[in-house]
């Protein structure tokens, strides 16, 4: 686990800000934050790879319709 550090709280227009000191630096720029009783936990949010993206849909049910594979005659345009 990493030590602890002692950080200032601020007001930054309505919301309460801190800042994070470079060793607890979280990659990206989006986190989550949820409480758990009188604590804050924030978590980076994790970034989901294209394959992993397919892996989580659901099958496709329907039936999709053939396309025929029509050739496309070359046009000389010279």
């Amino acid at each position: 686990m990493q030590p602890e550090r002692h950080v200032r709280l601020f007001r930054n227009g309505r919301n309460q800000a801190l800042r994070i000191p470079k060793e607890f630096e979280l990659e990206g720029n989006e986190a989550i934050i949820h409480k758990d009783g009188n604590r804050l936990i924030i978590e980076p949010v994790k970034k989901t790879s294209l394959l992993g993206l397919l892996a989580s849909w659901e099958p496709f049910e329907d039936d999709i319709p053939e396309i025929p594979d029509t050739q496309i005659e070359a046009e000389d345009i010279f």
